[in-house]
């Protein structure tokens, strides 16, 4: 197989490069089965917003006055998704097992040897027990989705889908929706505090701090697909079998498009800059993640929770990324000092800043 690196966001969308099925679902047998997944999982979770918001109030309440990240931001995140990879009445040792699991290295990939030893001894045993929990569901279906795991069921095709391969989704989809939300909530936490020291609130919406750090520092550094037959993308010739690949960071960072590229500037969405370059933080053309508009929602809504009545500031803080599976951030110390309430305040969330 040749590998072609460096290919550009015109290429990404074309019909030719999209061809045939995705790598990411090569479990199931047909694109329409993989699109039917993807939209049943996306559906899920964008109705269980209202819920990821309730539940993430109640974790940023709980969390301590310092806290280790990027570790912490995943706490924060499964506490939020926890209900919605299972819902509640699932046997309480599957849940165990994925909460061991969100935390564990498995929905993560850890950044020690040892941490992933133990990820891979825990992986099969939650693949067995939602193997286990498939086959039941199987036998008496939900009207309506609860979870993730009756989303995949209800979406893969009859006939064709045995409940290990169903498990082994519910595993994929869920390592899909945990990795990016906490990766990017971790680089919009960091880069936010780097960039503004003071002790005033960051004079920046939550959504343009979320947008700036998914180009600056985009989860995904290179987007791949095989060309199913033999095509020219951008007047050059690609064998079939062929591995092209697409970088966001690459192009987030282009001099030509983008100005001042290499500053974390989340006023550029909002001020008179219009010097906007290829933004593909979740993918471009028909492989775009079906749930890229839900999961900027999600990572807006975790920093909000995050930094509602509270200043933010970090330690060791370093913007090398640590490259795992992905832009992953590399440990720094988050310290959140609650604001006193104002006089007359009820101590009621009115939902502002």
């Amino acid at each position: 197989m040749r590998q072609r690196h460096g290919a550009g966001p015109d290429v990404a969308a074309h019909p030719e490069y999209n061809g045939g099925r995705s790598g990411f679902f090569g479990l199931l047998p047909t694109r329409d089965a993989q699109i039917e997944v993807g939209h049943a999982v996306r559906d899920l979770m964008r109705a269980g917003v209202p819920h990821y918001r309730a539940a993430l109030t109640r974790a940023a309440a709980d969390l301590p006055a310092v806290g280790r990240w990027p570790d912490a931001g995943t706490r924060l995140v499964h506490r939020g998704l926890e209900d919605l990879l299972l819902h509640p009445e699932t046997p309480a040792r599957t849940r165990e097992l994925m909460r061991r699991a969100a935390l564990g290295g498995v929905a993560v990939r850890a950044p020690h040897v040892w941490q992933r030893a133990r990820a891979e001894v825990l992986r099969p045993q939650l693949l067995a027990a939602l193997t286990e929990e498939a086959a039941h569901r199987r036998g008496d279906p939900a009207r309506e989705p609860r979870d993730v795991l009756d989303a995949v069921l209800g979406a893969c095709p009859p006939g064709e889908t045995g409940d290990r391969t169903v498990a082994e989704l519910h595993l994929m989809m869920f390592r899909a929706v945990m990795a990016p939300l906490s990766s990017s909530l971790a680089w919009s936490v960091l880069l936010a505090c780097l960039r503004h020291r003071a002790a005033s609130p960051w004079p920046w919406p939550a959504d343009d701090i979320v947008r700036e750090a998914l180009r600056h520092r985009p989860m995904a550094w290179m987007l791949g697909r095989v060309l199913p037959q033999a095509v020219k993308l951008g007047g050059t010739a690609f064998e079939a079998g062929d591995l092209v690949s697409v970088s966001p960071y690459l192009l987030h960072h282009d001099t030509r498009h983008w100005a001042d590229p290499d500053a974390f500037r989340p006023e550029r969405w909002t001020g008179t800059d219009t010097r906007h370059g290829p933004y593909i933080p979740f993918g471009a053309g028909p492989f775009t993640c079906a749930g890229a508009a839900v999961a900027h929602t999600l990572i807006t809504d975790s920093l909000t929770a995050l930094s509602r009545d509270a200043h933010l500031n970090v330690t060791g803080g370093d913007t090398r990324p640590a490259m795992a599976e992905g832009n992953v951030p590399r440990p720094f110390t988050l310290r959140r000092t609650l604001k006193p309430p104002a006089e007359g305040d009820t101590g009621h969330d009115t939902g502002g800043r």
